[in-house]
């Protein structure tokens, strides 16, 4: 017998996609060589709640006869999952999504259990900020940028740190620290220096800036936390952040800070576990103002910690007096820094922050800035994730606005290291549209590097794969392995900024530099020494995302799969754009059918030559490691 149902195909199923509450869907079935069917059932569930309803014969498609049902959504929100059930004179058969988990075309189980089909229910309520969806987004290591001191003096008066020079290579060991791993090493970047690169950054074409950590703490990180409600020194004060807020403003770019409300720091004014704060701290006495904050399981030397370590103490998000200091009160500290110029929040391991929690900070922000954007850390599929035996509800209506789009920087990575091909890839990015309402679709925060992973030109290089610090802290590029990434990083970027999201730039990266996982990732921007061809791509790029709003909210759709070409269209109405990449180390033609969308000529919009056709069919030489984007007419 043979089955087919495709989820990421219209035909068989209607909607595509996540639907809002109370809506209906029609899915289809097709069946062949199976004889005529005692029954064809799809069996669906809501939480606990199972449902199945008999699906109807409807027609005949080639082989196939093709059986059809409507569901009736229910008008709540959450995760509706669904499979089929054939029955016939052999026995029952079952038809559900496939082992990858991606949708799409899936596979025949001969018994149950099997992985069922997703939909995702969401709140048509549910927006998220128009300003966020049309930027482009710079993420900055702040001790790593630039140092805006006219005497290039540190910030600050601290002399528990090290001050190094600026483009060492970071510490990575107990032994460089004296002993003990204290990430204390600080390079002198601060808020005045990024507000003296803001020209740079809007020429760039940046809309918004997502700042690491800038509240008091001891290390050069910044993710323990010592003070939420004081700048630390080391990046200036209260009033260098808010003229970086305002001149940030007057160039139409919007900062968004990190914040980290998981976990403090133990030497904080609220753990004070080292009495270096003048404030009566968890640790010192259960008397504490903050002693509500935290889990001790035997007072006061031994707390919950995040993954144990003892310098993060966990917090109590349940504690009212947590939540009144962190989101409710009027000068709580999501209210305060979004009244003082911030424009929205990234929030540090969501995952492990109560649904409860996100969602009371939603409407704390929400409150004082309807377009305050909130983004969550999140490194999978955050439409089905779970933690913590909790079922997350990030994307229904009442959380996030985006996420770390991780899964899309994974795709292209593996993509331009052909571990994956083509069909694989676009398998990937359709099960990420498919599981996704489109407020948060088009709002994905689409990076290629961070603070947590390596640069994305180390990533796509041949550069070896290890887990040896003195390796990384010594490797360098050679000029052949650097020209041969910088041209798939090139092709990776482009399609990054023309893909649906909002794409994010990390600091140096649009200038050359590389470097494996941290804190080698964390290394001081390179002002003297810079990629000018790349930093122009990155330009170019960026440019060509922001020519046209089908970029930006214009449907996506792939036009060609085969090895390791591909191509997709984004399209508003008849606004229409082709984005071929050929990751192949041969030349290869790609066969373009786009007469269904009306095109009979295309421009090239990097190279600028024309193609036309009568039938909508084009045959484009795509040479080696080579993009080229189009631009449709009718």
């Amino acid at each position: 017998m043979k089955i087919e149902h495709n989820s990421h195909s219209e035909f068989y199923r209607s909607p595509f996609g996540a639907v809002t509450c109370g809506s209906t869907v029609k899915l289809r079935i097709g069946i062949a060589d199976g004889g005529l069917p005692d029954y064809v059932r799809v069996h669906y569930n809501l939480k606990d709640e199972k449902y199945f309803i008999n699906m109807s014969y409807l027609l005949q498609v080639g082989e196939y006869c093709v059986y059809e049902a409507e569901l009736s959504i229910p008008n709540r929100t959450g995760l509706l999952w669904y499979y089929f059930e054939i029955s016939n004179r052999a026995g029952r058969t079952y038809y559900a999504n496939n082992e990858k988990q991606l949708g799409g075309i899936g596979q025949i189980y001969p018994q149950l259990p099997v992985i069922p089909y997703q939909i995702t229910i969401y709140d048509s309520s549910y927006t998220t900020p128009d300003w966020f969806k049309n930027s482009v987004v710079y993420q900055i290591f702040p001790d790593r940028f630039f140092n805006g001191n006219e005497n290039g003096e540190h910030s600050g008066n601290r002399d528990d740190v090290i001050k190094r020079n600026w483009g060492d290579t970071p510490f990575y060991k107990a032994e460089q620290f004296g002993g003990e791993y204290k990430a204390n090493d600080f390079f002198g970047g601060n808020l005045k220096g990024i507000t003296k690169k803001l020209i740079y950054l809007a020429e760039l074409g940046i809309g918004a800036i997502y700042l690491n950590p800038v509240f008091k703490a001891y290390s050069n990180h910044k993710y323990d936390t010592g003070n939420y409600m004081q700048i630390d020194e080391s990046f200036g004060t209260y009033e260098d952040f808010c003229e970086l807020c305002k001149k940030a403003e007057e160039l139409d770019i919007k900062i968004i800070l990190d914040g980290v409300f998981n976990h403090t720091g133990s030497n904080s004014i609220y753990f004070n576990k080292n009495g270096e704060y003048d404030s009566l701290g968890a640790y010192q006495s259960q008397s504490s103002p903050y002693y509500s904050w935290y889990n001790f399981k035997s007072y006061p030397d031994e707390y919950e910690s995040w993954w144990g370590m003892k310098t993060l103490p966990s917090v109590n998000e349940s504690s009212p007096e947590y939540q009144n200091y962190i989101i409710k009160d009027e000068n709580s500290v999501i209210k305060h820094w979004l009244k003082s110029g911030a424009g929205g929040w990234r929030l540090d391991v969501a995952d492990e922050l109560p649904g409860f929690f996100i969602k009371e900070l939603r409407k704390a922000a929400k409150s004082v800035d309807k377009d305050a954007v909130i983004i969550g850390e999140v490194w999978e599929d955050a439409s089905n994730k779970e933690s913590y035996g909790e079922q997350r509800e990030y994307f229904l209506g009442e959380e996030l606005d985006s996420v770390m789009n991780y899964p899309l920087r994974n795709a292209l990575v593996n993509l331009a290291k052909k571990n994956i091909n083509a069909e694989e890839f676009n398998q990937r990015i359709m099960s990420l549209k498919e599981n996704y309402p489109y407020p948060a679709y088009y709002s994905l925060l689409n990076l290629l590097s961070s603070h947590d992973i390596e640069r994305i030109i180390t990533a796509v290089s041949n550069a070896p794969a290890t887990n040896n610090k003195d390796f990384m802290a010594q490797y360098r590029l050679d000029e052949e392995q650097y020209r041969l990434a910088v041209k798939k990083v090139k092709q990776i970027v482009m399609m990054l900024m023309l893909m649906p999201g909002v794409p994010c730039v990390y600091y140096g990266d649009e200038i050359g530099m590389y470097g494996y996982r941290d804190p080698f990732c964390r290394g001081c921007y390179t002002w003297d020494r810079t990629d000018e061809d790349l930093r122009l791509w990155y330009k170019m790029s960026i440019a060509l995302r922001k020519s046209s709003p089908a970029f930006v909210e214009g449907e996506f759709e792939a036009v060609y799969k085969v090895n390791y070409g591909y191509a997709f269209i984004r399209y508003l109405n008849s606004d229409k754009h082709i984005v071929c990449a050929n990751f192949s180390e041969n030349t290869e033609w790609f066969r373009l059918d786009l007469a269904r969308f009306g095109i009979h000529e295309i421009n090239d919009e990097i190279y600028e030559s024309t193609y036309t056709s009568e039938d909508g069919i084009y045959y484009i030489e795509m040479p080696p490691n080579e993009i080229k984007v189009f631009k449709g007419f009718n």
